[in-house]
């Protein structure tokens, strides 16, 4: 019988996971089993054709038996397309660094991590750093996290402030630019340079301060490349901080966002 094993073909005659598990390391004694992209602790009936991933728990498996992993677990047409994407993150703060972390665990293949600024101790409240983060640049920081995350991903780090005139020539090879800036000004600037003068689809988003309803946070597709995530409202002012629960709710919405324009996913 022929499978696919850790992502290379494999003849076998066993016809139950727990055999074939000896079959190919009979010394794995505790592993991650995961089959056709479900993963499953049975001793489940192995069939001709079938995606087999056995990892060993605990240990950092070699680059294709990682990758293979991860086709497994997002199945495989969709780790093709994620892997082969260029995403850049514009600012690093509480959305950035958690959109990049995401994108990161999604498998994107290539990271673009723009941000002038270094994480100081009022970050700590939602963005994705760490005590021993701090000084550091962030673009530094996310890209460690990353490594520690996902070694094989390429990362592409400018410590550098948007502006006029580095705006288009920064961006102009990423497919999908995920505006995660502050500064309303910024975002402005940001977005309209990048529709005017380049090809990317942008993913930005306004509206998620304070602690309100996690379902008024929304994802719009305002045009074929621009699509916006929040409330559209509520912004950081007095009484009303941005706090880690709702900015984390729209990271994971421009996240996913990504995602599916990576998979051609939006409907018109």
């Amino acid at each position: 019988m022929n499978i696919k094993l850790n992502g290379k073909p494999f003849s076998t005659s066993c016809r139950k996971m727990n055999d074939l598990i000896s079959e190919y390391n009979p010394n794995t004694k505790n592993a991650v089993t995961i089959i056709n992209g479900f993963q499953t602790n049975n001793n489940v009936e192995i069939h001709e054709n079938d995606e087999v991933v056995i990892i060993e728990k605990g240990k950092m498996p070699e680059k294709d038996e990682f990758e293979a992993m991860l086709s497994a677990r997002h199945t495989p047409k969709v780790y093709e397309c994620v892997k082969k994407a260029k995403v850049a993150v514009a600012g690093l703060g509480g959305l950035g660094s958690n959109i990049a972390i995401m994108l990161a665990r999604t498998g994107v293949g290539q990271l673009h991590l723009i941000d002038f600024d270094v994480v100081e101790p009022s970050n700590l409240n939602r963005q994705h750093y760490f005590i021993d983060d701090l000084s550091l640049n962030k673009t530094s920081a996310v890209k460690r996290q990353i490594k520690r995350i996902n070694p094989y991903i390429k990362i592409i780090c400018d410590c550098v402030k948007v502006d006029e005139n580095n705006c288009v020539d920064l961006f102009k090879n990423d497919e999908i630019v995920c505006e995660a800036f502050d500064n309303p000004d910024s975002k402005a600037l940001l977005v309209n340079q990048l529709l005017e003068k380049t090809d990317c689809k942008i993913v930005a988003a306004s509206g998620m301060a304070g602690f309100e309803k996690s379902n008024t946070i929304v994802t719009r597709k305002i045009s074929d490349r621009f699509y916006l995530c929040g409330d559209g409202v509520t912004e950081a002012k007095q009484g009303c901080g941005l706090m880690a629960p709702r900015v984390n709710i729209c990271a994971a919405h421009q996240a996913n966002a990504v995602l599916r324009i990576i998979l051609n996913e939006f409907d018109v």
